[in-house]
């Protein structure tokens, strides 16, 4: 005999009101943040030291996709341009995409695995294996290359992922797969490994200027090889932090009432912080250490959607590409022909916001 009550199907209760405006709320803010994605990515392509006509730009992609096709597209670029907009100028741009995406969806999962505002991608160490490696390769080993790679991104992205296992291990060992146990042991092996950079740095004074290049954040020389770099772990990262995004939610209510609904909290706990420091290994690999977006643009997104994962981490997909974007513009217009640090520019821009997300948190209680 059916217990459902009148009006509803299978006993579910209807939306409310409230429920209905979210949904709508978080609807509108995903467009909204995709239409400003799209917005950023034309303005990256078209705004530079060689500025470049909206239209001919358009007409060089549309070439470009149908030149297997044999049809020829009028207005395309072509010369110093065209190669300035295929070669230069758009691998930069979607390598700002996929790295903004990747830090902004990983801080997102980190703060909600972790419940805690705070988290950030580099939470677990891979900021510091990520700049031990690279400080490694630039003082014993400059300029080598494995194919169209360079050592250095590689060298990144292994130390970063040696970071964020070791301090798995350690936590796993201090006290299983609790937020508490994790978190120290990913301070505790950071700490250990910018000690050991710290020490190779002072013994390779003259590499000094570029390796501190590289870990104040940098997108330019960007190529089409680093996007191939990072686009298979970034893709796969993602995928499984978006699969991962109502169960974050069920999480939150803590781990016994996690259990009775059918989530097994230490694996969803692994799972979520593994994919999530691949993501941030993948995007600090080809551009050095930037911060705050994984911090603040979750924060942000939070603002717009509501507290719910599977509507921050998406959002937060969006939000981060168009932040590092719209970013990396500013770091290389302002002071045109030099260019400012990607990282300085985000902290620019990044401490003030949350400087302000955190007072008027407080101005509310």
């Amino acid at each position: 005999m059916s217990t459902a009550a009148p009006g509803t199907r299978s006993g579910r209760t209807p939306a409310g009101p409230g429920a209905v405006r979210s949904r709508r709320s978080a609807f509108l803010a995903g467009t909204g943040t995709a239409v400003v994605l799209v917005a950023a990515v034309l303005a990256g392509v078209w705004v530079g030291a060689v500025p470049l006509p909206p239209g001919a730009v358009v007409a060089t992609l549309l070439d470009r996709a149908v030149a297997p096709l044999g049809i020829d597209v009028p207005g395309a670029l072509e010369g110093t341009r065209g190669a300035v907009l295929v070669e230069l100028r758009l691998p930069r741009v979607v390598l700002a995409v996929l790295v903004g995406a990747g830090l902004a969806i990983s801080g997102a999962a980190y703060q909600g695995v972790f419940r805690n505002p705070l988290a950030d991608p580099y939470l677990l160490g891979a900021a510091a294996g990520a700049g031990l490696g690279a400080t490694l390769v630039i003082a014993y080993a400059p300029g080598q290359q494995i194919g169209p790679v360079g050592v250095v991104p590689l060298a990144a992205f292994v130390g970063a992922l040696v970071g964020v296992g070791c301090a798995l291990a350690l936590g796993h060992a201090a006290g299983g797969s609790q937020s508490a146990s994790l978190l120290l042991a990913g301070i505790a092996v950071a700490a250990f490994l910018a000690a050991a950079q710290t020490l190779v740095q002072q013994q390779n004074t003259d590499d000094l200027r570029e390796i501190y290049g590289w870990l104040l954040g940098h997108l330019g020389g960007a190529q089409w090889s680093d996007v191939g770099l990072v686009l298979p772990y970034l893709g796969v990262a993602v995928g499984t932090l978006l699969l991962c995004a109502r169960p974050l939610d069920v999480l939150a209510v803590g781990d016994d009432e996690a259990r009775s609904l059918g989530v097994h909290p230490g694996r969803l706990r692994l799972l979520v912080v593994v994919a999530a420091s691949l993501a941030t290994a993948s995007a600090v690999a080809v551009s050095g250490l930037i911060g705050f977006v994984g911090l603040v643009v979750p924060h942000i997104v939070r603002r717009l959607v509501g507290a719910a994962n599977a509507r921050v981490l998406p959002v937060s997909l969006l939000a981060g590409g168009a932040f590092l974007v719209l970013a990396d513009l500013l770091a290389r217009t302002v002071l045109s022909p030099a260019e400012l640090p990607l990282g300085v520019v985000t902290a620019f821009v990044g401490a003030p916001f949350f400087a302000g997300l955190l007072w008027a948190g407080a101005r509310r209680r």
